[in-house]
């Protein structure tokens, strides 16, 4: 069986046509141009359900080795253990086994999932030996996942962090609520305030009278919790289900995208779980955001957001608000944003 080589060993030159495509440059008093800092992103996914998760976090490996990022940790807001040693096999394969991952443990128990997937990390080969080796967890176990945001945003410069939500809002709102401890002299809203440049978030959707979109109606205490205490000066950006629902990528292209070797998470996933179940690229188009900015989409404008007790979200335009929206794209938008996607997988 072939092994697909660790993401830092592919090819320099596909790097470089990676890294030169999208470099944004900023320019100097001077003069003379210069590249603008890369955003420092933490994410934060519900992996364990459904597949966007993965293309998500494989995009964010690539685009951090062409140097358009730092991917800071993985926050994994669905409990199991096992959905987070998924992120963990992941972060091995991809040449990143010091990658710190936290796991909600307080969260939402009873979470819908429409992909039990989290088992193929534990895949061998004709031999019995590991597909996905990776170390385990050190002596104290893996930190809670607000745990976790507390210790990287103490340790990243004032306004730097870019927090990728394409889950629950679960740890997002226990980080909020969190006191100040011995990671940081400041409660979670100011340590928010401090370091957070801004949050993108896959969830919601703001139609009149729709039903809460899944990431919101699994934890509505969450966020209800998010919408309060978040501050109300650093910007969120909403990718709603709207945006990806017209971006399709079906099973058989994944796999046929990954023919060069089975050894390959994803792949492995396709081949042994059922993975036909309507999903879209969703989760995707948050990371494009968090990375790329503003320039691949369209924006709604500025407002804030009200949650009703269900779980479901209205959008009020104010034009201080800290919030916007993604708005949806045309046929060949979805088109060029559904082969970005598959450029990364392939």
């Amino acid at each position: 069986m072939q092994r697909i080589t660790p993401l830092a060993a592919r090819s320099a030159l596909g790097l470089a046509a990676l890294l030169l495509a999208g470099c944004s440059t900023t320019t100097s008093p001077s003069g003379s141009a210069a590249v603008a800092p890369v955003p420092r992103i933490i994410l934060d996914t519900d992996v364990g359900s459904s597949t966007d998760d993965l293309f998500a976090l494989e995009m964010l490996y690539r685009y951090e080795e062409a140097g358009r990022c730092r991917l800071l940790g993985v926050v994994v807001d669905r409990p199991g253990e096992a959905n987070a040693a998924f992120v963990d096999a992941m972060n091995a394969w991809a040449g990143r086994p010091d990658l710190p991952v936290g796991l909600v443990r307080r969260g939402p128990e009873k979470a819908m999932v429409f992909i039990d997937y989290a088992h193929v990390a534990d895949s061998t080969d004709a031999n019995g030996r590991p597909l996905f080796p990776r170390a385990a967890p050190g002596p104290g176990g893996r930190p809670d996942g607000w745990v976790l945001y507390r210790r990287l945003l103490a340790g990243q410069p004032d306004g730097s962090v870019t927090i990728c939500s394409i889950g629950f809002l679960t740890c997002l709102a226990q980080l909020l609520e969190s006191p100040p401890d011995d990671l940081s002299p400041l409660g979670g809203v100011a340590l928010v305030r401090r370091k957070v440049s801004r949050a993108i978030v896959m969830g919601g959707t703001f139609a009149k009278d729709a039903e809460p979109e899944y990431n919101f109606a699994m934890d509505p205490e969450a966020v209800r919790t998010f919408f309060r205490l978040w501050p109300r000066d650093v910007d969120v950006v909403f990718s709603t289900a709207e945006v990806g629902d017209a971006i399709d990528y079906p099973p058989a292209q994944v796999v046929a995208d990954l023919d060069g070797t089975d050894c390959h998470p994803i792949k492995q996933v396709y081949l042994q779980c059922d993975c036909d179940t309507g999903q879209r690229m969703w989760d995707p188009l948050a990371v494009v955001q968090a990375v790329e900015g503003d320039a691949p989409f369209a924006l709604g404008d500025r407002g804030t957001v009200e949650i009703a007790p269900h779980g479901g979200a209205s959008f009020a335009r104010v034009p201080d608000g800290n919030c916007r929206r993604q708005l949806p794209g045309d046929a060949a938008w979805n088109a060029a944003m559904l082969e970005k996607i598959r450029s990364f997988n392939r």
